[in-house]
């Protein structure tokens, strides 16, 4: 009776580590896909916008983002959690997901960018849920990114035409025009 009990425990804690193992999977999956999501996101909007400055600033953030933390991963050259291998600080994605995060921040505001932070705040966790990174490189990566983000962006302003003229009717009446177009 004793062994068939330890036999049926041994084998939930081997289907539990099978599906925390696949779970694991599955977030870092998502963390490989969503890291692209906030750039993704940030240069579609500069597209549809029209805001081709904002297209350069995100092209020269994200550049800078990738740079910064590939030279630091073969410098550095820390060990991943998971043991597989010595690329671990800084976290890449994390970088890339706050880089356009904050490139949707700086660029369009707040109202913009909640949606795009958490989505990389779910990268940063999925990175460390997932052991390819602790703590210290997803940190490291969301500072990269969003420094990158801030170097480069300026916020977005849109051209309103002012037209300011004089107006003289009948040599009597003087005024002036003003006219804005949106």
């Amino acid at each position: 009776m004793k062994q068939k009990i330890v036999l049926i425990i041994v084998y939930i804690c081997l289907i539990h580590c099978e599906i925390n193992a696949q779970s694991r999977d599955a977030v870092k999956t998502s963390t490989d896909i969503l890291m692209f999501a906030t750039p993704a996101a940030g240069f579609i909007t500069t597209l549809v916008t029209g805001d081709y400055k904002g297209t350069k600033q995100l092209v020269f953030g994200a550049a800078t983002s990738i740079a910064a933390s590939y030279l630091l991963k073969y410098s550095v050259k820390k060990q991943r959690p998971d043991g597989s291998d010595f690329h671990s600080f800084p976290s890449n994605h994390t970088a890339m997901a706050f880089q356009g995060a904050a490139f949707i921040q700086r660029r369009y505001g707040w109202k913009y960018a909640i949606p795009a932070y958490l989505v990389s705040g779910y990268v940063a966790w999925g990175r460390v849920y997932a052991k390819r990174h602790d703590c210290w490189d997803v940190l490291a990566g969301a500072a990269i990114g969003i420094g990158s983000s801030y170097i480069f962006t300026r916020p977005f302003a849109k051209k309103h035409n002012l037209a300011i003229s004089p107006i003289v009717l009948n040599n009597e009446q003087f005024g002036i025009y003003a006219s804005m177009t949106f």
